[in-house]
Order: structure tokens, then C-alpha cells, then sequence
């Protein structure tokens, strides 16, 4: 069976504008997520320039030729722009829309105008390049870990592939211009492939954006809204999987001193911004393997995986002191501090014992006049 390959660019074209509505249509779901519009765009875009190829014969050539080309290179450029808006850079259109323009331009060159070989490495070498660009730019985001991340950089590296491969088979055997341009069978490939490539690229950078907003939604669940560091529930599933490693370590518990009386005395906002710097100078203080969390209140832990008891109530003390020593010029009398406690962690300790355990030991610190650390009894870690 032979098909018209007309009918082909009408099918192709037909697909990526369904691929491009349900791009708006999901965007218009998830407004926040600009990619979906600008790949929405890329795709109807797209489908404009697949019709005018179609119409080959039948309109002026300086539209199927000229302007359904520059049409069909715009829509990859904007696809590349998608991609950075979804890693969170900017879109770029100028640089996106610079292989159309420089289309159109060349287009006004006879030489070039009148040479399909010409036409054909120019228009394969700037699809290679925003493809082969967006798969670079989703492969430079790969710390955030999505599942379809590497099938979405595999479906534009393999695109770009694609046409790549055209450059050097046309320059070994150059397409002849025959009375209807549209039986060479370079068209029947190029439809087949922009189909696949429009699905594939629906369900795999929809799937970047439903995996993203879970991941969004499963970090917001375990992160305290003020601070940015573990919840209370968050802290304890991390410390459980550490604790089931057998690793040693150590448990901190950490009170600011008197916070009640620091809202009291200055107000909420500045309490909150004692959280906040609070957690801000443990973060810079800690390891990176340190297990920060809030939990509640002016009550913090901190979990310090494979550290001796030394080395602990090093971290300890130097928290409390670095703390100790926060000045606010602009409230010269805000005076804080933190009382800690600490537990060691033994081998098949459990986390509510050590919790236990290290809660005494801040009661001790607070009862020794606050702004302190205090171990908790070895003995008793011992017996727990």
C-alpha cells in the first residue's frame, strides 16, 4: 500500500496539533508550569508549518518553501525554549527563533533558494542543533532526580540523531528535484519521525512535569514551612532508616533559651526570624550528612551519623556559642541562646530510647542555667 505523501504531512500535521492542544490544555490545569505552554506553542506551531509543506504545488512556493520551512525550524527552537523554561532558565526566543530568521534570510539568496541539497543540510543542521541543545539542557538538570528524564533526553537526543544522519546522506547522494518534491522518500521518514517524536515528547515531558510537581508536593509534606528544614515526622523517618543502618552516631536536642520571652518582648516576626537564623547557621555549621528537624515550637534534633562522643559535643558547643554570639544592631538588647542535649547512639539503640535519653540531658542543661550542653548518662545509654 502507498500512501499520498500529501496525506502524510496532513497526518503528521494533524497529530502535532493534538499533541500541542493537550500541551495548552494541561498547562491551563497546571498554570505554574510555563514549559507545558511554550511546548503547546512549539507544537501548534509546528502543525502550521507541517500544512504549508503539505501544500506543496498548490500554493506559492515561497510560503511551502520559504515560510513552512522557517515555520517548522521556529517550532524546534521553541521546544529547546521549553525546555530551559523547565529547568528554570530563561526561555531565550531571540536565540530560538535565530534559525528561522536566518532562513528566511538565505531563503533571499538565489544560490541557496534555488539548491535543495542547500536547504536540506541548513534546515537538518539547526533541528540537530535545538535538539541535540535541549537534550544537553535536560541532561544539566539531572540532579533533580525524575524518572522520565532520561527518556525525555532520549527522545531529543535521538531526534537530533536523526537528523544528523540526513546531513551526510544528502552530501553522498544529493535529492533530485523531481516534478512533485513530495515523493521523495525522505518525506514518508520525516512524517513517521515527527509523529513518534510528538508523541513520545507528550507523554514524556508531561511526565517531567507530573513527576516534578509530586516531588514538589512530597518535599512541602516533610519540610516545616518556616524554616526549611525536616518536620517533625520527616526527621523521624530519616533518623529510623539511619538508625537501622547500625551506624554510630549521636542525637542532639536543642531548645532556644527563653523564646517565649523573646516574642513577648520583640514580637512574632522577630521570633520567626530567630527560627529561621537559627537553622541558617546549623546548616552552615553541621556536616552535610546531618540530620536537621523542627519539632515544634523553639525544639530542634539534629542526627550526627558516624561521629565520636568528643567530636559531637564539639558540634555542640560550637553551635552554641556561634549562636550565643548573634547580635541584631538593630535590637541591640535581643539576647539568645540554646541549651543541648546529647545522646550517643550504641548499636541497636532504638529512636524513641534515644530520644528519651537526650531529652534528659537538655533537661540537665536547662536546669544548669541554660545556654549549655550536656551528655546524657553513659550508664543509662548503656541500660537503654
Amino acid at each position: 500500500m502507498q500512501l499520498d505523501p500529501a496525506t502524510l504531512l496532513i497526518v503528521s500535521s494533524a497529530t502535532t496539533l493534538l499533541v500541542g492542544t493537550l500541551f495548552l490544555a494541561t498547562w491551563r490545569q497546571a498554570p505554574g508550569s510555563r514549559a507545558l505552554a511554550v511546548w503547546g506553542a512549539a507544537h501548534l506551531v509546528g502543525s502550521v508549518g507541517s500544512t504549508g509543506l503539505a501544500l506543496r504545488g498548490q500554493i506559492p512556493d515561497l510560503f511551502s518553501i520559504g515560510l513552512a520551512n522557517a515555520v517548522v525550524l521556529a517550532a524546534y527552537g521553541l521546544i529547546w525554549s521549553g525546555v530551559r523554561s523547565f529547568e528554570g532558565r530563561s526561555t531565550r526566543l531571540a536565540v530560538a527563533m535565530a534559525g528561522a530568521g536566518l532562513w528566511c534570510i538565505l531563503c533571499c539568496v538565489p544560490a541557496f533558494y534555488e539548491s535543495i541539497s542547500l536547504r536540506v543540510l541548513y534546515a537538518s543542521a539547526v533541528a540537530t542543533a535545538y535538539c541535540g541543545a535541549a537534550a544537553a539542557e535536560i541532561w544539566r538538570g539531572r540532579a533533580e532526580r525524575l524518572a522520565s528524564r532520561i527518556s525525555a533526553g532520549a527522545v531529543l537526543a535521538l531526534h537530533g540523531a536523526f537528523y544528523f544522519v540526513r546531513i551526510p546522506t544528502t552530501l553522498l547522494a544529493p535529492p533530485m528535484l523531481g516534478p512533485n518534491p513530495l515523493t521523495s522518500p525522505w518525506v514518508a521518514i520525516l512524517c513517521f519521525v515527527t509523529m513518534l517524536f510528538s508523541i513520545a515528547s507528550a507523554f514524556t515531558f508531561m511526565a517531567l512535569v507530573k513527576e516534578r510537581a509530586e516531588r514538589e508536593q512530597r518535599i512541602a509534606a516533610s519540610t516545616d514551612a518556616l524554616t526549611g528544614v525536616r518536620n517533625r515526622r520527616a526527621f523521624a523517618e530519616a533518623a529510623f532508616g539511619a538508625l537501622a543502618e547500625q551506624r554510630d552516631g549521636a542525637l542532639l536536642l536543642i531548645d532556644l533559651d527563653r523564646f517565649k520571652a523573646v516574642n513577648d518582648h520583640h514580637g512574632h516576626a522577630v521570633g520567626d526570624a530567630v527560627l529561621v537564623g537559627f537553622c541558617a547557621m546549623a546548616a552552615s555549621l553541621l556536616p552535610r550528612e546531618a540530620l536537621l528537624g523542627r519539632l515544634g515550637g523553639e525544639e530542634f534534633a539534629c542526627l550526627l551519623p558516624d561521629v565520636s562522643p568528643a567530636e559531637a559535643l564539639a558540634r555542640a558547643e560550637e553551635l552554641r556559642r556561634t549562636f550565643a554570639e548573634l547580635f541584631v544592631p538593630e535590637l541591640p538588647d535581643l539576647r539568645v541562646s540554646v541549651s543541648i542535649g546529647i545522646a550517643q547512639i550504641r548499636r541497636g539503640t532504638g529512636y524513641e530510647a534515644l530520644m528519651r535519653q537526650a531529652d534528659a540531658a537538655l533537661y540537665a542543661a536547662k536546669n544548669g542555667g541554660r545556654d549549655r550542653v550536656a551528655v546524657a548518662n553513659p550508664a543509662a545509654a548503656r541500660a537503654a
